[in-house]
């Protein structure tokens, strides 16, 4: 099994993405192919992987996959890569609420058999970063601390003075680094602006944070410790045995990308890839549907910051309309959902759902388990899932709509005869039946079969 190492943090706000990503591009460099994963369902992090590695971004998430699939799909992200670089999320041993750290750094770090770097912001402490080591080292011996390293260390008096509490613990200090306002990226209402909206400033940030790990970390002794995992004897994920491609014609399927739309999970496209679809990515801001598009999937992002960019590509919003009122299979998640309705923050939208949209004060946040309502294309009712919601607009209904989900709180998301809209985020790899059911949809709705 491939080298790796996990990059955690006590908390969030150490430094881990930081540090990650800089650890990602530095090795690259260094002429290692590397792998870059994150743990949990956050798609902005991966986004700036991608830059850093040069390889599609991937999320470890125990409870969208399920945890007998982290493994796999670790494997299956790591083909072709000499070294593995997993950042978590939150601190190490934060979960999901109520549930013992399942879905915790710490959880996907023994689901691995990885080893972890501790990234541990010094800004404000002195000796006392060796206490917070040792309390993590000694939490759960099933975790396997490897190494340190500090961040936002202010000067050499500092350093030494950190050090001289982290000796005393015996895990070795692998890296200091120095605070650097280089670093900054823009970052909005729910985190960081994604790498594809904002590309130059990213390659910009991935570059100096890479600098400034070369400057301050071993990564020879980086590159130890991530083969000094333990043997992982696994085989890979692979989206070809999850479903069942049709023989003949492959329908098209358009997915929507570009600034708007770039929440997704890369394994979206290879399920629907090996189930017989040509997934073509478009750019809803400025392009039309692909030719021969025979059934559409609009993932998340940030349509509410490009509103009145979406509304003024009015032949798009027409041609989206006009193709579902002619039977066009569409699954949305959030960003998809606030696209389909009628407007957006006042901004014309496509105007196929009977609803509204608009930006709040509130965030919606967290993992549920959602119900199907009722039986469409591509869930049955009675259908459980897990997913993530992630937002701060909402959805006023114009009337009674046929919703998508019974949540704990109600219903959510509306269906109409060939559209599932919703909030909630899937991670098909845990229900590979309705990609395959996308892909039979948009087969009959190109005529390729009946």
């Amino acid at each position: 099994m491939i080298p790796r190492v996990v990059v955690a943090a006590p908390s969030s706000g150490a430094g881990k993405t930081t540090v990650a990503v800089g650890l990602m591009a530095a090795l690259r460099r260094a002429g290692h192919t590397v792998a870059g994963f994150k743990v949990g369902p956050d798609y902005i992090d991966p986004g700036f992987h991608a830059v850093a590695t040069g390889r599609p971004g991937r999320n470890l998430d125990p409870m969208l996959s399920g945890e007998e699939r982290v493994a796999p799909l670790f494997a299956h992200g790591a083909a072709g890569a000499d070294l593995a670089v997993i950042e978590g999320v939150m601190g190490l041993y934060d979960g999901a609420l109520g549930t013992e750290g399942f879905s915790s750094t710490a959880h996907v770090a023994k689901l691995l058999q990885a080893p972890v770097v501790l990234v541990v912001d010094a800004s404000a402490a002195g000796r006392s970063v060796g206490a917070v080591v040792t309390g993590f080292v000694a939490f759960d011996t099933g975790v396997r601390i490897v190494g340190v390293i500090l961040n936002k260390v202010g000067s050499d008096r500092h350093e030494a003075e950190v050090r001289a509490g982290v000796a005393p613990t015996g895990v070795p200090v692998l890296g200091v680094l120095r605070r650097d306002t280089r670093l900054t990226v823009p970052s909005r209402h729910l985190g960081l602006v994604p790498a594809d909206e904002q590309r130059a400033q990213a390659e910009t940030a991935v570059e100096a944070a890479a600098e400034l790990v070369r400057q301050g970390v071993d990564l020879e002794a980086f590159v130890q410790a991530a083969r000094a995992a333990a043997p992982l004897d696994i085989e890979a994920w692979d989206p070809a045995a999850e479903v069942t491609p049709a023989e003949e014609d492959r329908p098209v399927i358009a997915m929507a990308g570009g600034p708007v739309f770039s929440f997704r999970y890369t394994e979206t496209a290879e399920l629907l890839t090996a189930a017989g679809a040509d997934v073509v990515t478009f750019d809803p801001l400025n392009d039309s549907l692909p030719e021969a598009t025979a059934a559409l999937y609009l993932g998340g992002g940030f349509p509410e910051m490009h509103a009145e960019a979406l509304s003024d590509n009015v032949k798009l919003r027409e041609q989206v309309a006009a193709e579902i009122a002619r039977g066009l299979p569409v699954v949305a998640e959030c960003a998809g959902l606030l696209y389909l309705c009628r407007e957006l923050d006042g901004h014309p939208m496509t105007g196929v759902l009977p609803a509204t949209a608009q930006m709040t004060g509130s965030l919606t946040l967290g993992y549920r388990t959602a119900i199907a309502a009722s039986t469409t294309a591509f869930f049955d009712e009675g259908r459980r899932v897990r997913g993530h919601e992630f937002h701060r607009t909402a959805v006023h209904l114009d009337g009674e709509v046929a919703p998508a989900w019974y949540l704990p709180g109600g219903t959510e998301g509306i269906t109409l005869s060939s559209v599932h809209a919703s909030y909630l985020h899937l991670h098909w790899t845990a229900t590979p039946d309705v990609p395959a059911r996308l892909v039979a949809a948009a087969r009959i709705h190109a005529g390729l079969e009946e």
